[in-house]
């Protein structure tokens, strides 16, 4: 009955269960989450791969802005910072966004950093 806006309105934590589903099951990782103490930024997950902490953002969408990600990135200097979206896959020089379909694959690319 209500069509779209249903999911309009729960689809980040939508998505964000699913790479929380994926990332135990396929890659057995323990993800953690990570807020900052005295503002408003926080990264969906921080998980540890090969001895290297590393973030990772959940964008239900195409829309790539991701302030807290790069706050975490600046503040800690991890090796890379991760985002998974809906978008292509895409390496920049401090960020690799994965697309949802392939976050299950996060461990391999982490390894080769």
């Amino acid at each position: 009955m209500l069509g779209n806006k249903l999911f309009e309105e729960f689809k980040g934590a939508l998505t964000e269960q699913f790479v929380l589903q994926q990332l135990i099951s396929h890659t057995g990782i323990k993800p953690f989450y990570w807020s900052a103490d005295r503002s408003s930024a926080e990264v969906d997950f921080v998980m540890q791969i090969n001895g290297m902490v590393l973030p990772l953002e959940v964008k239900a969408s195409e829309s790539l802005q991701s302030k807290s990600l790069r706050s975490y990135y600046k503040r800690y200097a991890p090796k890379k910072a991760f985002r998974t979206s809906l978008s292509g896959y895409r390496e920049e020089e401090w960020l690799i966004n994965l697309p949802l379909y392939a976050v299950h694959s996060i461990a391999e690319v982490a390894r080769r950093l």
